[in-house]
This record gives C-alpha cells, structure tokens and sequence, in this order.
C-alpha cells in the first residue's frame, strides 16, 4: 500500500487577469496559503516557457525552486489543451482553433504539429523537473459516432484508433525515453472516455509502456459507469488522480445526453468536492490499497459553489480523505518470527 500525496490543486481554472491569479508567484502564494502542497501546472504560456522548459535544465531548476519556496512542488504538468489538438475531427476545427497560437488558426495540419511539438517539449520538460507523470486529453476522431445513427460503417471503429495511435506512437516513444507516463485523462468528448475505449487505444498502441490513466471519477457519474470497480480493472495504470465531485439526477425531461443544456440544467452535472454523489471515502481506500503513487489534485469545475470557495473547501476535503497507509498489521501482535516446529504443531502434524 501507498500513501495518496496531497492536497494538490489543478491551476487551469483559477487563471485570470485579476491578481492573485494572474501570475505564477500570486498563484502559488494563493494556493499554500489554502494549505495546499502540490500544483498541477497548465503549460500556458503566462505561467512557463514550455519550449524553453524542455530544452533547459537550468530554467527548470530556476522554475521548480520559485514553486518549491511558497512549500509547493509540482504534481504534473498538463498538456490537456495541447493533446486536444494532436486529434481533432473536422467538424471541431472552428471551436477548437481556440487553444491554438493565432498563426496555426484555420490550417489544421499547422496546428496538429504545433501540439505535437507541444507534448515533445512536454516529455523533456517534466525530465528536466524531475516529474514521472504527465496529465493530457487523448484528442477525438470519433467522438460524433458515439451514437451510432447513422450506422458506423465497419472497420470505422479500429481505422479510428489505428490513426489515433499512428499520431500517438512517436509521441509516447518520446515520454518513455525520458521516464514519464502518460496519463490520459478519461474524459467524454475524448476518444479514450471509459474502460473499453482505453483498452482499444492501448491495444492500437501495442500496450505501450507509457500509456496510463488520469483517473477522475466525476466523468464516469455522468456516464452511469462503476468508477469503484473502475479502480479495479484499471488500477495498475492510474498514475494521476483529479478530486472532482459531480452528480447525476435524471428525470422525465433530461438524460445523459442533457438536452443541449447549460452545466446547471443538466442531468448530470460536475460539483465541487463533497457536493456531489461520489464515495470519495471509498476511492481514497481503493488507491491506497491498490498501492497508486499519485497526488489527489483538486479540480474545480462546478455549476454552482465560486472557484474561491472550493479551493478553500478542497484543501481540507482532500486531507480529511488521505489515508496514512499502515505498515504494521492490526492483528501483529503476537509476533512474526517463524518457528517451524511450533507451525507443525499447531497443524497436528
């Protein structure tokens, strides 16, 4: 068993051009001062240089010191925007040239290589910050078949994850040269979205080494799948860990599909930690069993509840639920030298 690292806090929705969130520093200040221990870096631009990361020991030295002297590290840096773009069904080019540099804007091939270049700077980068984990999206070619109406064509499925994978490949040859896991976060909209479809990636991929899990319950609520049993199919690959609540509520209007309907009308919809229907409790016991070496991130993304107000709730939230894994046996007390002949003894023999 292991011990679960934490609390940490996931930055990405707590940017924003009003201080304390509108630099590194403010935000580090902010989050120890909350009683967080651990940040998980968006490679925004505005918070690191991630070219310069990767190429740069020194930078990442100087970086890493600046965290650690608020009594921070960093649990993962997060590439989610980046790995959305190494994958991405025409139908989306309009929307998702959002989280593309304004010159790689309408020409998809420029952007898909500029989030390639992204994740390879990624891979050096957590290297030279002395980091084994990386956080990102596995990008979609398929995600508009999910309901199949039209009738999905056979072979669509397996050419879909074979081109997923073929874009992939070089890239996770990169992470594991320099000994960090991928951890795809099992995200809706994603094609890696539940058990299955991890599976058939990581079987196009050829069972690549570096291919594991972010595990983030919330997503599999809304989905109706088991995230308890989830942990034990998959818990040998859950290298990161995000502490986001969610619910979901069902009537005779909306479903799991909710309708086209903002966050706060939907069916199912993400909370703040603790506000939700998740057993954290019993995630917390299943990681911590199953011996998982990863930080409990708080991710905040609710309909209802302030970013403020989660952030200051999820620092104590997560430290109520970190279990210190025992080393010694509860019932180890009458000592565990092994004496054959008492053994025999006891057993008759």
């Amino acid at each position: 068993m292991k011990t679960i690292k934490g609390p940490a806090v996931f930055l990405a929705q707590f940017m924003d051009s009003k201080p304390p969130f509108n630099s590194l520093e403010g935000l580090c200040k902010w989050a120890a001062d909350l009683g967080y221990k651990g940040i998980q870096i968006p490679t925004d631009e505005s918070l690191i240089d991630l070219t310069l990361a990767g190429e740069s020991k020194v930078y990442c030295d100087e970086f890493k010191g600046r965290i650690n002297s608020y009594g921070l590290e960093i649990t993962e840096l997060s590439t989610h925007l980046q790995g959305q773009l190494v994958a991405v069904h025409p139908a989306y080019d309009l929307m998702f040239d959002n989280f593309a540099p304004d010159d790689c804007k309408n020409n998809p091939k420029k952007r898909t290589e500029w989030a390639r270049q992204q994740l390879i700077s990624a891979a050096k980068a957590s290297k030279n910050l002395g980091l084994n984990a990386h956080a990102t999206f596995s990008g979609s070619l398929l995600w508009h078949t999910m309901h199949p109406w039209p009738q999905r064509p056979d072979g669509l499925v397996e050419m879909g994850f074979a081109e997923l994978a073929k874009r992939w490949l070089p890239l996770l040859n990169e992470f594991e040269e320099n000994g960090v896991d991928v951890c795809y976060e099992i995200h809706p909209g994603e094609d890696l979205h539940d058990g299955v479809t991890f599976e058939r990636f990581l079987e196009a991929t050829g069972n690549h080494k570096a291919v594991n899990i972010l595990y983030d319950p919330s997503h599999f609520v809304l989905q109706q799948l088991d995230y308890l049993a989830y942990i034990d199919h998959y818990h040998e690959f859950i290298k990161a860990f995000h502490v986001k609540d969610s619910e979901f509520k069902p009537d005779g209007k909306r479903g799991t599909f909710g309708g086209y309907s903002d966050w706060r009308d939907r069916a199912g919809r993400y909370r703040s930690p603790g506000d939700g229907q998740i057993d954290f409790k019993t995630v917390f016991s299943k990681l911590t069993e199953y011996g998982c070496d990863v930080w409990a991130v708080m991710e905040w993304e609710c309909c209802i509840k302030s970013p403020e107000q989660g952030a200051r709730e999820g620092a104590e939230f997560i430290k109520r639920h970190i279990i210190e894994a025992t080393e010694k046996r509860f019932d180890d007390f009458a000592g565990s030298s092994v004496d054959d002949e008492k053994l025999k003894k006891i057993l008759g023999l």
